[in-house]
Parts: C-alpha cells; structure tokens; sequence
C-alpha cells in the first residue's frame, strides 16, 4: 500500500513525456520522468476544467474547439491554431515500428477539374441590417428571423461539410418534405382584438368629438387596466414603429407621447426592462432637428415645442423612476442632452429640447453643474445672433430663454420667495454685476430681473466648482 501510494498511477503516459523530450535533445531519468508527466496530467485536467465552464456558460452539452481555446487563453496559454473545423476530423494511422503507431489528421484530397468544372455560386445579397425582438417576456416570437426549437433541432441533424453523413438529412426530415412547426400562440385572441383596437383609436385623428373621446378613453384604458403586461412590448414596438415612420406627422407624435405617459403611469406594469426602448422615441420626439411636416405657422411651431415639453417631463420620469433598476440609464440620457446643448449650430428647437432633457433627467444637480458654467458662451453663441435675425425667429428665441429660465429657477428647488427691493447687508449693484458676467448680458438680466436674492446668490456659488 505504501508503494503505490508514493507512486500513485498515471492517467498519462509517461513515455509520451519521454518522446518529446527525445525530439529536443534531452534525455530524462525515471524521477523527473514521473514529475513531469504528473504536471502535465495536472495541466491537462486544468484545461478540461476551463472548457466545461466555457460550454455550460454557452448552455450547449458538446465540447468545442472554441472552448479549449479560450481555456487555454484564461490560464495564460498561447491557444493552438488551426484544428477548428466544419466537419468531423478523420485521423489515419501509421506505424513507426512494432507497437508504436502514430495519427494523422488525414488531408482531403481535392479534384482540381471537378473544382473548375464546378458551377460559380449565387452572387450573394447587398449586406441590410433590420432590427427584430429576440424574446418578448422570456417568449420567443415566433417570425422567420427567429428559428423555432424544432427548427434548430433538425438544423443540428443536417449534413454539414463534404465529409458529413448525407443519411443525416434524412433522419432530420429535411429530403422531400416541406416541415414548418405549429405556431405557439402567447397571447389570447382577446388581448390582440384589444392592442387593434387601442391603435386604431389612438391613431384615428377625425377631429369629430365622439372620436376625440374615444381617444381619451383609450388613454385612460392603458393607464389604469392590470391586465395589461403581455401586451407592454408589443405596445413599447408600436411606439418606436410609429416615432421612427411618422416623424413628419405631428398628431401621431403627440399620440405616441400620450400613450407612452399612460404606459409609465399604469401602476401594475413592470417597466424596468423596457425603460431604455422606451428613452428611445422620447429622445427622437425631444431632439429630433424636424417635426411635422412643412408647415411654418406659428400654431404649428408652438405644437412643436409643445410636443418637446412633453418628451422632456417623461424623460425626467423615467430616469428618476427607474434609475434604481438601471444606474446607467440617468447618466446617459443626462450625457445625450447635454452633447447637443453644446453643439449651438444646431436648430433652435433642437437646442429648447437639449435644455429641456438636461433639466428634466439631470435634475438640478446637472443644471448647476453642467448647464450653469456654459450659458454665457451659449448666450454669445446662439441668443443674442437669434435676437438680431428680428421678429422671424422671435418665438424661437423667447423659447430659448424660457427654456433656460425654467431650468435655472428648477436648480434651486422652486420653493424661494421674491425679496424687496433690497437685503440687508448685501450690495445689490455687485451682485448684479456678477450675475451678468456668469450668465451674459441675455440670461443675467432676466435672472436680476426676478428680484430673487436667494436664486442669485445660489447661482453664483456655482462660479466655485469650475
């Protein structure tokens, strides 16, 4: 017993170990032999190890080549090269004397007149990328991009590389036969009668008042029923659809915002997975360079800005709403708004719905930070060339600075009261000044303009962060 368990027995071939030491020039005793063969035992079940995590990570049950590979790549092992295949390997056998065969990955051997006599392929397809859903509530839908279990299951059966076995098709059924598998229906035929019907209402624009009301009712069915959650992706696809395609139509936008509003105040929804699809239609609506179609009038401008507003509030809700499920949502969106707000050769609206989105998903920690330090330069750069254009764009420019106003009186909370004329031990003419440098001569007049003592001196605090 003593003996065989200070030579414990090998897995490994220690003559293995011997051969290729013989191949460099080194001739190895008994005791370094065994050593070393233990170690490559050793190594070798190490990289067995690796590669079964690597396939469970993967959910597959069959080891690959890729796996040793990336094995060998975590234990620091230059992985090996070449040995990945489409189609089984074929090893052939030879000897190098009595008992001491050795294998080969056999070549395959290639007719070069059956390869130029061969027809050319099909001349493949321009390169188009589309956009599908992968899983709708941990449910596969079932659409041609996505293959269905049976599907795939064939698929593994079929022959793959010219030394597959051709029987294989067979057994997957794929020879004469035309196999489609039975559609899984997820949801009832009721809940879809329901997702034609809120569409068809939300979408109808008859500016009769029957109609209206069934718009409104549609809203408020999507707002308050807890029956609701099979059909959240379908109603978060329809609302990316619509923004995406109908951007020229004011109407539908608005329509989109209204219920994507009803969908975030709707208490029995579970929005935590859908709030970046979601962030995505309300970024288009709010910086989107142009909204509705060629109309210039000032009703149509005013809808427009109108609309901005309203992406902006729901842009506020979702990144304080669900910032706690995704603690990258916030920031990002913050990021987004502000990239634009420092691009001032972007249109006036697109700057107004910059504003906006900075105040409503930074909150006034971002307006401080963020905004505060760059409106002088914004002021010089985009308010005072729109004041001189005249009464064309006087809209756009009262717009720009009561967006920047807004935000402004949001930094500091909204609940400070207007003083008088004067505070006690404070020079009021100083302080003036110092507001109109910080902010320009556009914004810093209208702030002194508020008589409000504790919005100035909290906005010339943040001259100390820069």
């Amino acid at each position: 017993m003593a003996a065989n368990e200070s030579n414990p027995k090998l897995l490994w071939n220690p003559e293995n170990v011997r051969d290729v030491a013989d191949s460099i020039g080194i001739t190895l005793g008994d005791e370094p032999l065994r050593v070393l063969a233990q170690d490559v035992e050793y190594r070798i079940g190490q990289v067995i190890i690796e590669s079964l995590r690597f396939m469970r990570a993967s959910n597959r049950t069959t080891l690959t080549v890729q796996d040793v590979s990336n094995a060998m790549r975590v234990l620091q092992v230059e992985p090996l090269y070449g040995y990945e295949s489409t189609r089984p390997l074929r090893y052939g056998e030879a000897s190098l004397g009595p008992g001491q065969p050795l294998f080969y990955i056999e070549d395959e051997e290639v007719d070069f007149e059956k390869l130029i006599n061969a027809p050319l392929p099909k001349v493949p397809r321009d390169t188009s990328f589309t956009s599908h859903w992968l899983a709708l509530e941990g449910v596969q839908p079932s659409i041609p991009q996505n293959p269905t279990t049976a599907e795939t299951s064939s698929k593994d059966l079929l022959p793959k590389g010219p030394g597959a076995n051709p029987a294989l098709a067979a057994l997957a059924g794929n020879d004469n036969v035309s196999f489609r598998p039975a559609v899984k229906h997820v949801i009832s035929k009721e809940l879809i009668l329901y997702f034609d019907k809120i569409q068809s209402a939300i979408l109808d624009d008859d500016p009769d008042e029957e109609k209206t009301r069934l718009r409104m009712a549609a809203l408020e069915s999507v707002r308050s029923d807890p029956g609701l959650h099979q059909l959240l992706p379908y109603f978060v696809n329809f609302i990316a659809n619509q923004v995406t395609l109908r951007l020229d139509d004011l109407f539908v936008l608005r329509q989109m915002m209204e219920l994507t509003e009803a969908i975030i105040q709707n208490p029995n929804f579970f929005l935590d997975p859908y709030a970046s699809s979601l962030a995505a239609p309300i970024l288009t609506c709010l910086m989107s360079n142009k909204l509705g179609g060629i109309e210039d009038g000032t009703d149509t401008v005013k809808d427009q800005y109108s609309l901005r507003e309203l992406a902006a509030s729901l842009l506020g809700v979702l990144a304080t709403k669900y910032n706690k499920s995704n603690r990258q949502l916030r920031p990002k969106l913050t990021r987004t708004c502000l990239k634009y707000f420092m691009e001032p050769n972007r249109p006036p609206a697109v700057l107004f719905g910059a504003i906006s989105g900075v105040a409503a998903a930074g909150g006034p920690e971002a307006v401080r930070i963020l905004m505060l330090p760059n409106v002088k330069s914004f002021d010089q750069a985009v308010l005072l060339p729109l004041h001189d254009k005249g009464e064309a764009h006087k809209l756009e420019y009262e717009m720009l600075v009561g967006g920047i106003m807004k935000a402004i009186k949001g930094a500091v909370g909204g609940d400070v009261k207007p003083n008088a004329n004067g505070v006690n031990g404070v020079d009021l003419e100083r302080e003036a000044q110092q507001i109109v440098d910080f902010l320009g001569e556009t914004i810093g007049r209208r702030v002194l303009a508020l008589a409000d003592h504790t919005l100035n001196k909290a906005i010339l605090e943040v001259r100390h962060l820069e």
